[in-house]
């Protein structure tokens, strides 16, 4: 093996490049990347580390769980963001957190870390997100500085019509839509 045929795997550049490694997402604004490229590039991930996706520009949250995935698949991904068109909003407004990949408990954790004005769970109750309160699915409750809402997964709300207009109603609420 010659000096020049080297290959570095995303472990290894993560533990090389542990405090200076930074992703510069070269995509186009609004346009998502596949599934290859979002897990190739996302190398803090595998560490444990936080990450999550999108800008959070207007401190909205929205909490999955979904096991064995950095983030999102593309069609959830697809429909999260026809969700988030429907409310005039997109990536750069929001963070997406993966709850399956912290190391560490949820709601105080992800609280200190993220001080949103709006935070939405979607296949994660109040209680699993580890909540001092709990309350019904689609009621918008404020508390803490910040309205929750919890809804079912993305795969469960996509194909069932009334969980989805459940959804909207909320949504609407929140985010004072017509």
């Amino acid at each position: 093996m010659e000096l020049n045929d080297i290959r570095l795997t995303p472990q290894l550049l993560v533990e090389f490049f542990r405090n200076s490694l930074v992703e510069l997402d070269e995509s186009p604004v609004g346009q998502y990347r596949s599934d290859n490229d979002r897990d190739s590039a996302r190398l803090a991930a595998d560490t444990g580390q936080w990450h999550s996706l999108g800008d959070f520009a207007k401190n909205i949250l929205l909490i999955v769980r979904y096991e064995g995935i950095t983030d999102l698949s593309d069609q959830q991904m697809n429909f999260l963001r026809s969700i988030l068109a429907a409310c005039k909003l997109s990536l750069k407004d929001v963070a997406i957190l993966n709850i399956a990949n912290l190391a560490q408990g949820h709601y105080k954790s992800v609280r200190d870390r993220f001080k949103s004005s709006v935070t939405i769970l979607f296949g994660v109750t109040p209680r699993e997100f580890e909540m001092p309160l709990d309350f019904p699915a689609f009621q918008v409750q404020a508390f803490d500085g910040c309205r929750f809402l919890h809804a079912g997964t993305l795969e469960s709300l996509e194909k069932d019509k009334v969980l989805k207009s459940k959804l909207w109603v909320s949504l609407r609420r929140i985010f004072d839509l017509p």
